[in-house]
């Protein structure tokens, strides 16, 4: 069997799975306990992120609320001065 001919390599990996169920109970509480720290930290800086995130998207909006909203103006306010000089005809200003 070509699966059992390096008896080692077969022996080393049981030997380490054991070596794991056997050692598993008593180290996974010790990194649990030492992850804990980490994983809230992560959860922290990911909040804090988030919260940037929006106040960024937030001003970002209000500034392009702005420009529209002077655009428009500037846009009615060309379209007022066309219309009254579109009104006032070059003959109308000649005889005055």
């Amino acid at each position: 069997m070509a699966l059992f001919d390096n008896g080692f390599r077969v022996g080393t990996g049981a030997a380490i799975g054991i070596g794991a169920l056997i050692l598993a109970p008593v180290l996974l509480p010790v990194v649990a306990s030492a992850a804990r720290p980490l994983i809230k930290a992560g959860m922290k800086g990911g909040i804090m992120l988030y919260e940037k995130g929006k106040e960024m998207i937030a001003e970002t909006q209000e500034l392009l609320e702005d420009l529209v909203a002077e655009v428009k103006a500037e846009l009615s306010q060309e379209a007022g001065v066309s219309e009254i000089l579109q009104e006032v005809s070059p003959t109308e200003t000649a005889a005055q």
